[in-house]
């Protein structure tokens, strides 16, 4: 809503632009908290990422 409220002001390209890298900032941060959070709950370590690179996820077609 705050950001509606900037709608009838007159922006700068510059200020949009710091606008946007603060959000980007702010959903980045929420994404890498969840994702630590993740990797508590769910024990996940160097291995995990190894394993996933070589499993094989493709579903064979069937025609």
């Amino acid at each position: 809503m705050e950001l509606l409220k900037l709608y009838p002001y007159t922006v700068s390209e510059e200020e949009l632009k710091e606008i946007r890298l603060l959000l980007a900032d702010y959903f980045a941060q929420r994404i890498d908290s969840e994702m630590d959070q993740l990797w508590q709950e769910k024990g996940w370590n160097e291995q995990t990422i190894e394993n996933w690179k070589n499993e094989h996820l493709r579903s064979s077609s069937v025609r």
